[in-house]
Formats: C-alpha cells, sequence, structure tokens
C-alpha cells in the first residue's frame, strides 16, 4: 500500500515478541534489526523471527542508516534514556507504554521529538478496539452532547505479575516499573477515556493505592513486591468534566463494570474485560420522547461496513498499523505520546496524593514529578 518502512526493535523479552508478531501482518513493516542484552535469546529470537541483524549494544544498532524508525520493548524506567538516544540518532520512535517511568521524563521525550523534527508514537492498543471508534463516533456526531464524566476500570481477578503465576519480577520493583497496576493496566484504560473527553487538562487529583492481598510465598521470596495490586483515583479537570479510576490486577471481586463516558444527552458504556472474556457489550443510553432506551451496537458489522467505506481504515486496526500508516505519510499520527504523557501525570497523582493524604494540583504533582530513567 505505500513504501516499506525499515525498523529497528530494541528488547527481544516478552514484549519485544509481541511486536514481532504484529509486524508479521503488516506488509508494508520490515524488522531488520533486533537488539537486547542477552546474545542468545537476541540470535533465538531473531531466528525465528527472520531478522537479518543483532545487536547487544543498541547504541550500535542506532548507527544503522537503514532504519525509518525504531521500536523500544524495555522496562519503563528505560524507555527515556533508550528513546531519546534514537530520537537524536534521527530516528522516528515507537515506544511501548506507559510514555516512561516518570512524568518529567515523558515531558524529555516529547521534547526531544520536538527539538529533532521526529515523530513519537506510544503503544495505546485501546484506541484502536471497535469500541473506541463507535464510542468516538458517537461522540463527534453529537449523540452524548456535552460531556462531564467518565469513568476508567480495569480487572483481573488474581493477576498480579510474577506472583501469581505470569510475567517477571520486573513488574513489581517499583525501581524498574515505576508503579503496579495504573502503570500496567491502567494507563490503556485511562488514555481510552482522556482520548473520548477530547484531551482535557488536568486540574487536580486525589487516589490510593493498595496491596493487601495473600502472595504465593515462594513467588514472594523471590520478588521486590512495593507496587499497587489496586489503584483508585479521582480527576477533575479544567471546565468541569471528571474521571474516576478503579484499576485491579487483584481484587476479590468476579468482575467490575467497564470503562463508560456519561454526556448531557447521552452515555456510552464500554464492554468490560476479565481475562480476556467480554462480560458485557457495548452500550449508549439515551431519552427519546421522553422513553430511556439502552441500545446495543453489533460493533462486527461496524467494523466491517466501515472497512470497505473508510479511506485509509486500515491504519486504525492495531497501534502498529496506524505508525507504519503515519510513517508513510497516508494518516496523521494520533497524539498518543501528548495522551500518554498525560496518564502518566494523572497516575502520579494519585501516587502523591496517596504519600500525602489529600488532593493534590497539576502544578504540584509538576514539580514533585522526579526522573527515574536508569542511566545508560
Amino acid at each position: 500500500m505505500g513504501n516499506t518502512i525499515r525498523i529497528g526493535i530494541v528488547g527481544a523479552g516478552l514484549i519485544g515478541k509481541a511486536h514481532l508478531r504484529n509486524y508479521e501482518n503488516i506488509a508494508d513493516a520490515e524488522v531488520v534489526a533486533l537488539c537486547d542484552v542477552n546474545e542468545a535469546e537476541a540470535r533465538r529470537v531473531a531466528e525465528q523471527f527472520r531478522v537479518p541483524h543483532i545487536y547487544t549494544d543498541f547504541r550500535e544498532l542506532l548507527k544503522r542508516d537503514d532504519l525509518d524508525a525504531v521500536d523500544v520493548c524495555l522496562h519503563n524506567n528505560l524507555h527515556a534514556p533508550v528513546t531519546v538516544a534514537a530520537l537524536q540518532a534521527g530516528k522516528h520512535v515507537y515506544c511501548e507504554k506507559p510514555i516512561a517511568g516518570s512524568y518529567r521524563d515523558g515531558v524529555m521525550m516529547l521534547d526531544a521529538a520536538r527539538d529533532c523534527g521526529k515523530m513519537l508514537h506510544v503503544q495505546l492498543g485501546t484506541l484502536y478496539r471497535k469500541e473506541t471508534k463507535a464510542a468516538k463516533a458517537l461522540i463527534d456526531g453529537g449523540m452524548l452532547g456535552k460531556l462531564y464524566h467518565a469513568r476508567a476500570t480495569g480487572h483481573r481477578r488474581r493477576g498480579r505479575p510474577f506472583v501469581d503465576g505470569y510475567g517477571t519480577p520486573a513488574f513489581l520493583n517499583k525501581a524498574v516499573a515505576a508503579g503496579g497496576a495504573l502503570i500496567d493496566m491502567g494507563v490503556y484504560h485511562i488514555a481510552q477515556m482522556l482520548y473520548l473527553l477530547g484531551m482535557p487538562k488536568v486540574d487536580r487529583v486525589s487516589g490510593k493505592g493498595y496491596r493487601e492481598m495473600e502472595v504465593d510465598a515462594v513467588r514472594g521470596a523471590q520478588a521486590t513486591f512495593d507496587v499497587e495490586e489496586l489503584g483508585l483515583g479521582f480527576v477533575k479537570f479544567e471546565g468541569g468534566a471528571t474521571l474516576d479510576i478503579c484499576e485491579a490486577w487483584s481484587i476479590h471481586l468476579g468482575s467490575i463494570e467497564g470503562c463508560s463516558v456519561v454526556g448531557t444527552k447521552g452515555g456510552i458504556r464500554m464492554p468490560a474485560y476479565s481475562d480476556q472474556k467480554i462480560l458485557a457489550p457495548f452500550s449508549y443510553h439515551t431519552t427519546v420522547c421522553d422513553i430511556d432506551l439502552n441500545c446495543t451496537v453489533n460493533l462486527d458489522e461496524m467494523d466491517g461496513r466501515w472497512r470497505h467505506l473508510k479511506p485509509n481504515y486500515d491504519a486504525y486496526e492495531s497501534s502498529q498499523h496506524h505508525w507504519i500508516a503515519a510513517l508513510q505519510g497516508r494518516v496523521e499520527l494520533l497524539p498518543t505520546a501528548e495522551i500518554a504523557l498525560q496518564t502518566m501525570l494523572i497516575s502520579e497523582g494519585i501516587y502523591l496524593s496517596d504519600r500525602l493524604g489529600r488532593e493534590v494540583g497539576r502544578e504540584e504533582i509538576v514539580r514533585h514529578s522526579e526522573s527515574t530513567a536508569v542511566a545508560l
């Protein structure tokens, strides 16, 4: 559909492999280089995905002059230094979520992209879901009226990384991951709601994090677990809109309701997900002729029809499809880095509010934010 985009990936772990699998489904994407400090793993993964060149030092990968973009698939506190180095090396950058380990580091990344004249894209997969597209269409069509409240939720019954069986201990260690459920899962839902609300400016934040449920004794002894398994927050935006947040890695509830957006004319409830199962459908709620209507939508039929009717619809199939299409110049890049940065501001606001025991303002959050970037 366009010119081939040549990519170098930094990080051959769980996320790096996921990105490689996704690129296999994009005809115009070619991964030509892979870097990981574990040379044996880098070589094994490169052979599996037919990547011709491997490196153990990302700086050597950045010296290649045949790369259009670099894909950063590292732990959170490594995002900023590698991203900035790649931008300064003249590469566009696609970074795994969250944008970084702190708001301050995220600002540094956006500043570097602007100064270098390069694109920075952050993986926010929920923006490309069918329900998000339907919600955006209804909002843009005026079917909700003035938006005034949203809810960002995510649920796992018992799905804390590593201690409950999945992932590595790094997810649980604040020094590496920067946070827990809010940073790992909450970023998707908070970003989704910010996108649908039109990116309102944060005014004040309050919240609390919990780590209360029992941990497997053997796994617990093998990990530093100092991040939250349940994150709760409430955000006030300039202009009066609000957002409440409930993000659970682990909680004694069978499920919680999905994300929602409400306005003066109608409301939207997003599907609730638990262990990859949809527990409730997408629905639209309004009042017509003094009759309260609760409407469901066939998202598959909508998606199939739009695929034929809307130009460049394939550019919104996934975060990576969108990235490649933007690099080709077929579509304008969604402001994912800006959305991810505001998501980090909210998460840090919740942590700061919990630490201080009170509501905190935007400027206070910014002032308290510190770099967590690991020196390389």
